[in-house]
């Protein structure tokens, strides 16, 4: 059993996945941070992790769940197992291919004991094609889609964090397919399986940037094209003492009052969309903010139309008076982190201490 504890949940469960429950097999990246939010949103999660598994009860993305460890490889384990998915509207897994088959946990015997539950599947790469069972990381999915070939610098691509994969297109797209699954399965009475692969989020990702290529308004050089950093209008600046703030001045009435603001006067920023003039202006531009701190640029700036703002580390973000006043993080365990998103109006959502419980507590692990 486990030789650790947490604190009992004392919030009643409050949000619109209320009454839903969802057994989720432990992993990382995506998997995890898709439960969540289903969590955040009041569904009941349950994490079926190893046993002797480090945790992190303070996890940010492990908020709201009852942990239970056991051993998978132990058939009197898998049949209790069964037995908790036949009470659970979806189950949520990010093995490579094959593994929860091998278990004797596959879709087909799943579903045999409960018709009506949502299989989701997270992996990188899907659950076939050649790389199937290749091993890989949110780099190489967003690679092969052209999302990554597409952001950076002229010289390389920079990876985004691993916003693009894992957690755009991997978490997200497994908590909408989740979602109208389960509102699907509401009318049929049938599950299904949602297979959600991060190459194939990514490549969704994309969609805006194939329309504006087939349009003639994308090339495939960085820094070439007006959301990429190409425009000087569009993109990032540093300032005197050294911080950043960013512009998005696109739409005329924009671009007219950043160059009110900014005092930019001279002709040559009439020519806002010649991508050939962009370099020059930029570099003129470059030293415009180059001559006052961030602070007085937010002072002249922030709250306009221009499309300004500071580009803030994580801990200056958990300042600004706008994510103070919105309550977009919260503390908690004294660790700042983003609050649930998005907000509902009736069924708000709400943090729940994660719970521990004991091997033996598998087949008895929903609320009653």
């Amino acid at each position: 059993m486990l030789d650790k504890s947490a604190p009992q949940s004392t919030v009643r469960a409050s949000g619109p996945l209320a009454g839903f429950r969802i057994v989720e097999f432990a992993g990382i990246g995506p998997g995890p941070f898709a439960c969540m939010m289903l969590a955040d949103m009041g569904a009941e999660v349950v994490t079926l992790d190893r046993i002797g598994a480090a945790k992190n009860m303070k996890s940010v993305a492990g908020r709201g769940r009852k942990v239970i460890e056991l051993d998978l490889k132990d058939k009197a384990a898998v049949a209790q197992v069964l037995d908790l998915l036949a009470q659970a509207d979806a189950l949520i897994e990010g093995f490579r291919p094959g593994v929860m088959e091998r278990l004797g946990l596959g879709p087909d015997v799943v579903l045999a004991r409960n018709p009506k539950l949502v299989y989701g599947r997270m992996t990188g790469w899907g659950q076939e094609g050649p790389l199937a069972n290749a091993a890989g990381h949110d780099i190489n999915y967003i690679s092969i889609t052209g999302a990554l070939a597409a952001i950076g610098t002229r010289e390389k691509p920079v990876p985004p964090l691993n916003l693009v994969g894992d957690f755009g297109g991997g978490a997200l797209y497994l908590v909408v397919g989740v979602l109208a699954a389960l509102l699907e399965a509401s009318k049929s009475g049938k599950g299904q399986v949602v297979d959600t692969a991060m190459c194939d989020g990514a490549a969704s990702l994309i969609s805006m940037f194939f329309d504006l290529a087939a349009a003639g308004r994308w090339t495939e050089q960085r820094e070439s094209n007006f959301l990429d950093g190409g425009a000087h209008f569009y993109g990032v600046y540093e300032c005197a003492c050294g911080n950043f703030i960013s512009i998005g001045s696109i739409e005329p009435q924009f671009y007219a009052l950043l160059r009110q603001h900014a005092g930019l006067a001279d002709p040559a920023f009439d020519a806002q969309m010649d991508p050939k003039a962009w370099s020059s202006l930029r570099e003129k531009l470059t030293a415009v903010f180059k001559s006052k701190t961030r602070e007085e640029w937010c002072r002249i700036m922030e709250g306009t139309d221009i499309c300004f703002a500071p580009v803030l580390t994580m801990s200056e973000a958990t300042k600004h008076p706008h994510m103070v006043a919105r309550n977009v993080f919260i503390e908690r365990h004294g660790i700042k982190q983003p609050a649930p998103a998005p907000r509902f109006s009736r069924t708000p959502s709400v943090v729940r201490e994660p719970e521990t419980a004991e091997i033996g507590a598998v087949t008895n692990a929903w609320k009653r």
